[in-house]
């Protein structure tokens, strides 16, 4: 059996995810929160699980470059240089980055990426997510995972071609980018579709979570995947043969 350390064990994300390790039938070697001891936590477990913030991400990826163990990114908020972080890592340990952990949302990403390489600059592509209002970044890690599935289709760089936070006097969509709008309330554990909208037809892909088990659960078996993986930087897609 593996064992799986848990990185912000505390939150509900935490308790789905050991409920995740027990329904797998793994262990779970123990978890930490804030302040908590993540080298320890490295040194007794075969692969971490990191839920937790942007701000702890450098502590955790030196743990488990300290113990030598592979881990899975699944905190959202990421900035360039925690992707820097990440690609720095990934030199010496396996790591699995994602902005998303949903078997189904990794799946949908890949259905994105070859419609977007199958339709033309006459489709726009919008992307639209919902969370609980809670959630404090926006777009959501999902939404641009969803950009960037899209841009890649098209060839394109997201960055430089999206729109977001529309408001007043903007002027005509401009051809080729890619919009993002987020929507905030109740308790929605995240809506996300991506509209391919031409003149006179749209079409609609979309997610829908209901509960955050589908992330523990997706979370759980990317870390099973990536346990005796080479050193190196992994995504969803390969967990599923993608």
């Amino acid at each position: 059996m593996a064992r799986i350390g848990i990185i912000g064990s505390a939150g509900r994300m935490g308790q789905a995810l050991a409920d995740a390790i027990a329904a797998a039938g793994e262990v779970q070697s123990g978890g930490v929160d804030k302040g908590g001891d993540v080298l320890a936590l490295a040194r007794s477990s075969d692969v971490l699980v990191d839920f937790s913030a942007p701000a702890a991400l450098e502590g955790n990826l030196d743990a488990a470059m300290e113990a030598g163990i592979p881990i899975v990114v699944g905190t959202t908020g990421l900035e360039e240089r925690h992707h820097w972080l990440c690609d720095n890592a990934a030199e010496q340990i396996a790591v699995l980055q994602t902005g998303n952990t949903s078997l189904g949302v990794t799946l949908l990403a890949h259905l994105v990426r070859e419609a977007a390489s199958r339709l033309g600059e006459d489709w726009d592509i919008e992307v639209v997510e919902t969370h609980h209002r809670m959630k404090v970044d926006a777009p959501s890690g999902t939404a641009l995972l969803l950009g960037e599935a899209a841009a890649k289709g098209r060839g394109i760089d997201l960055a430089s071609h999206s729109d977001r936070g529309r408001d007043g006097i903007t002027g005509a969509r401009k051809a080729g980018n890619i919009g993002f709008a987020a929507l905030r309330g109740g308790s929605v554990a995240g809506d996300h579709t991506v509209h391919f909208l031409a003149d006179d037809e749209r079409i609609a892909l979309s997610h829908l979570a209901e509960n955050r088990r589908i992330f523990a659960k997706g979370a759980i078996r990317a870390a099973q995947w990536l346990i005796g993986k080479p050193v190196g930087r992994y995504t969803m897609p390969e967990v599923l043969g993608l």
